[in-house]
């Protein structure tokens, strides 16, 4: 039985596998950019107050502010497409779906940071989870319900509408007659 609201048939398993291949060499990507060892003759402390990083790199100027911020925006961006894709649904409320993808690239960026503690010239960077985690968020927002509502308009969708609703309702629960108890 297929779940409800999800992409059906071959068209599902080949977004499934393409949003998980594709996922997969993102994180990897993702992993070696921020995990490798910086050979640095000294170390920054690490940054717990939320936004200064943010102040400090918009005292740079404009435009080195711009593309700090924007790297940080970038890095998992791709996440609030990739992880929608990955499970297939196309009938699914708009707000959770933002939601589960934004909770999950908060986790992916908060395990990315603390895999950075062990990492020799690498500094734990509060601001950078939270420019990551908004980075998925606008890429989601600005992305995911658009896409979905093309594929309902393209007609992907796995059953009519008005099937979808019944099995939404399901129908009247069974009963079971009444039989007399012998004496």
């Amino acid at each position: 039985m297929q779940r409800q609201g999800s992409i059906g048939g071959s068209a599902a398993i080949r977004v499934r596998v393409t949003g998980g291949v594709l996922l997969v060499a993102h994180l990897v990507l993702v992993a070696w950019v921020t995990l490798r060892p910086r050979d640095v003759p000294w170390v920054m402390p690490p940054n717990l107050h939320p936004l200064a990083s943010v102040r400090a790199d918009l005292a740079l100027g404009w435009p080195e502010a711009t593309k700090r911020i924007g790297e940080g925006l970038a890095l998992l961006a791709p996440l609030g497409v990739l992880l929608p894709m990955v499970s297939g649904r196309l009938y699914v409320s708009p707000l959770a779906s933002l939601i589960r993808t934004v909770a999950a690239g908060a986790l992916v960026s908060l395990g990315i940071e603390l895999l950075q503690t062990g990492v020799p010239g690498q500094v734990v960077d509060v601001d950078s989870l939270l420019m990551n985690t908004v980075g998925v968020a606008l890429a989601h927002a600005a992305i995911v319900p658009a896409a979905r509502a093309w594929l309902r308009r393209r007609g992907e969708s796995p059953l009519p509408a008005p099937l979808l609703q019944e099995e939404a309702t399901q129908g009247r629960t069974p009963t079971i007659p009444r039989v007399g108890i012998a004496p």
